[in-house]
């Protein structure tokens, strides 16, 4: 079966920001499926425009940005 954009239901999603860019904590539900938590890192290109990144390894000053909003994303798990 092909992913269809369709059935991917988005239930939560908040951003933390910083001077680089920003990290997205979101949870998405596919076809009324087990409920996921999806983490990413957006950094803008040479034009300022957004652009995904591999999310990696996280600073300290980055996880205690994003703990909160984990741990709120949880409570709709």
């Amino acid at each position: 079966m092909a992913y269809d954009a369709s059935l991917d239901e988005q239930l939560f999603s908040k951003s933390w920001e910083n001077d680089t860019g920003k990290i997205v904590v979101s949870v998405y539900s596919y076809n009324n499926g087990p409920k996921k938590l999806q983490i990413t890192r957006e950094l803008q290109d040479r034009e300022g425009r957004p652009a995904f990144a591999k999310l990696g390894r996280l600073s300290k000053e980055e996880l205690e940005g994003i703990m909160p909003l984990i741990q709120e994303a949880g409570t709709l798990m």
